[in-house]
């Protein structure tokens, strides 16, 4: 056994459960460190609390003398809290948060100093933008980019530092980050959603977006990880043989959480409290040290900022309990990867779900227009919908028989399903009062109790309806959620936009009632997105076959998948609904093109090394000792030499055979590393990469993790997955 695995072994199994104490109600602790509502009515003067308000809820701007009184509050809130710097904290294109401190500290003539932080401080900064992804937006030369101040999201202390969450933008005004589109994303499908709701309840005034993440994640303790350099260099696992025991006994889901385990959740859960992140879910997923989180649903953008902060908060909480988070989508073979669920709905400011039927024909009325609205923007973009979900980690699980796949289908279930196919037989124009009374009572008027027994979910469903949002089941643990919901509420948004514009059409031109002219639009949207629409099993090769029938894409990787990104319709649904510019869609899809090569590119490098360095070396070793043994038993029995040692010369064949393929392999992915790099187009490249430089993992693995089962377990220098995934 090597040096560092018996160390990792051996001080892994002297961890004992930090006991975490909860000594006050989480009610109390909920939102203490966040400079929220309540505590803006605290510390604010009245102009400056409604000059936010404004900003908050109708997206004004905020004046100087607000910005600098707020920027007073919040320092004076924040030194009380024993808080010594300030940063703007944002999330660029990386994947990842960043932020940059600065200290309140300040000096002064006379040898003095003070604490200082004005409105100018608090609204914009200029961090460096040159090391930061621009897809060409800036050249590296170029380093100036601004961050701003986004006011929708509080303001929050972590540690000794005050975050101030903001966008971030080049110097001439591109988005570099998830939040920019994202808010202008929300923006759109407000003003859309809003002018449709209008149509039922003319007291709405605003539409907003929630969201509901589930964070699924791994827990491996600290130093066995710490023992694999392809977890710690690329998250995952790219070599290890499956444990004889897995996840084939279901007896970790939903199971009783380890004690380890369970206080490591109970101070992030804590943590989140603090900074007003209202996780309320936690239980053993399906692998084994797999676990799951999940919030009360919020705004979409405040959703956003809170689980970007999440999985930096659960990095460092899992560090103090000797732990280390796996959140990559797929860290070991032969078990369920990870995924991050996300629950989508939309809500009126009078405290309407959107989603969610009524108590009257109206209002169900109001929700078969959002919900068949909401089918047929994903029928129309479905291409952009995978797109947005697109990686290489994530491409490790969709479509693995255990995650939703690369076809992206809506699941409504057998009930509704019934409910629109009558209401595709409505008549076409003016309806009569018999058709009206039989339409409202016996379809419309059913609907809240056809979704009491609705039928079972579908896992094996990308994007499925669960009784009063739509659950886009095919995002990655990984993933920024900014990215999925710029690009759902965006097409959304611009769904809805031509839905009013029909109706209208219909109502003016055609003199037909109004809800009369909302029944023909959505019979027309019915039958045109019937083909996105699919109950049955999302594994089967059938539903590739079908799906090919019915024009629907099925990008199995992340080079195909992201061509959809730049195509002229998403370039104009883009410019048309304000989201990004034609400059900013590019831009985003070099820099999740080149991301894509990186990875596999570092993921081959790691592979090479741990192969020819780890396993190779380890592997003769074996051999050699074999072959001492074999020489002295024909010293031995001499006679019966070739009876009595076939057995360990069968065995050195073998490890030999495993050795070759190995370095055969690794010489071939160099090759096809090599002729990779040398590709100057990017898409080309990514190409190259997908298709001659990663097939040779599956290879390499597969010699690799046969030379695990006849190496001696004493000298195998890799952490093993029965150690990794049953120590707790």
């Amino acid at each position: 056994m090597s040096i560092l695995r018996f160390h990792a072994i051996k001080e892994s199994l002297k961890n004992k459960p930090v006991l975490v104490e909860e000594k006050e109600r989480r009610s109390d602790l909920f939102g203490k460190n966040v400079f929220n509502e309540n505590t803006m009515r605290h510390y604010l003067t009245k102009d400056a609390f409604v000059g936010v308000m404004n900003a908050i809820q109708y997206g004004k701007k905020i004046d100087r003398n607000v910005a600098d009184q707020v920027a007073s509050s919040m320092k004076d809130w924040a030194l009380g809290k024993g808080v010594t710097h300030y940063t703007h904290w944002f999330q660029p294109l990386t994947g990842a948060t960043a932020e940059k401190h600065d200290a309140f500290f300040e000096t002064v003539s006379g040898g003095m100093a003070i604490e200082k932080f004005g409105g100018s401080q608090l609204v914009q900064q200029e961090p460096d933008a040159s090391s930061f992804p621009s897809g060409g937006i800036r050249n590296t030369f170029e380093a100036r980019g601004y961050t701003a101040w986004d006011p929708t999201s509080p303001a929050f202390i972590y540690g000794t530092t005050l975050c101030i969450p903001t966008i971030f933008v080049a110097y001439t005004g591109e988005a570099l980050d998830y939040k920019t589109p994202l808010l202008r994303a929300l923006h759109a499908v407000d003003d859309a959603a809003t002018a449709v709701c209008k149509y039922f309840d003319k007291n709405v005034k605003k539409v907003t977006s929630s969201l509901g993440w589930e964070q699924e994640y791994f827990l491996i303790d600290k130093l066995m990880a710490a023992s694999r350099p392809d977890i710690a260099l690329t998250g995952r696992t790219l070599l290890g043989h499956s444990a004889a025991k897995g996840q084939q006994l279901d007896d970790h889901y939903f199971g009783s959480i380890p004690n380890r385990a369970l206080n490591f959740m109970r101070e992030l859960e804590t943590e989140c409290m603090l900074l007003g992140i209202p996780v309320k879910t936690r239980h053993n997923e399906v692998a084994p040290n797999q676990f799951e989180v999940a919030p009360i649903f919020e705004e979409a953008n405040l959703a956003v900022d809170h689980n970007a902060l999440l999985m930096d908060i659960m990095g460092r909480v899992a560090s103090r309990h000797n732990f280390k988070v796996l959140l990559h989508e797929k860290p070991f073979a032969g078990v369920n990867g990870s995924g991050k669920h996300n629950n989508w709905s939309l809500s009126t400011d009078t405290g309407i779900n959107l989603l969610a039927p009524g108590k009257t024909p109206m209002s169900n009325l109001q929700f078969l227009t959002f919900f068949i609205n909401t089918i047929k923007a994903v029928h129309t973009h479905e291409a952009l919908l995978r797109a947005a979900i697109a990686s290489a980690s994530n491409d490790h699980r969709l479509g693995a028989n255990e995650a939703p796949p690369a076809i992206i289908s809506v699941f409504i279930g057998e009930q509704l399903t019934k409910v629109l196919e009558e209401l595709e037989g409505v008549t076409k124009g003016k309806l009569s009062p018999k058709e009206k009374t039989e339409l409202k009572l016996n379809v419309v008027g059913k609907i809240p109790d056809v979704l009491l027994d609705n039928t079972d979910r579908n896992r094996t469903s990308p994007f499925a309806f669960t009784g009063n949002k739509f659950e886009f089941r095919a995002v990655g643990s990984t993933a920024n959620c900014g990215n999925p919901m710029t690009v759902l509420n965006t097409i959304v948004a611009k769904q809805l936009k031509d839905f009013k514009k029909e109706v209208d059409i219909l109502v003016n031109k055609k003199d037909l009632k109004k809800d009369e002219a909302v029944f023909n639009v959505l019979r027309e949207y019915i039958k045109s997105s019937r083909d996105i629409l699919f109950e049955g099993n999302g594994y089967g090769e059938a539903w590739e076959k079908e799906a090919k029938k019915r024009g629907l894409s099925n990008n199995k990787t992340t080079p195909e998948a992201l061509k959809a990104r730049i195509s002229k319709e998403t370039i104009a649904l883009f410019e048309e609904m304000q989201v990004m510019s034609k400059i900013e869609t590019e831009a985003r899809y070099e820099i999740e093109v080149e991301a894509y090569i990186k990875h596999i590119q570092i993921e081959s490098r790691v592979l090479g090394d741990i192969a020819r360095n780890h396993i190779v070396p380890t592997a003769v070793r074996y051999q050699n000792i074999l072959v001492e043994n074999v020489k002295g038993l024909k010293e031995i029995f001499e006679e019966k030499y070739n009876s009595v040692s076939k057995e360990q010369i069968n065995l050195i064949e073998a490890i030999s055979k495993h050795i070759e393929g190995i370095n055969a392999n690794v010489t071939k992915m160099l090759e096809a590393r090599k002729k990779a790099n040398a590709i100057d187009d990017v898409e080309k490249k990514a190409y190259a990469y997908c298709n001659s430089v990663k097939p040779f993992f599956d290879d390499i693995r597969y010699h690799s993790d046969k030379l695990e089962l006849l190496v001696d377990d004493e000298i195998w220098p890799l952490t093993k997955y029965r150690e990794m995934l049953f120590t707790r």
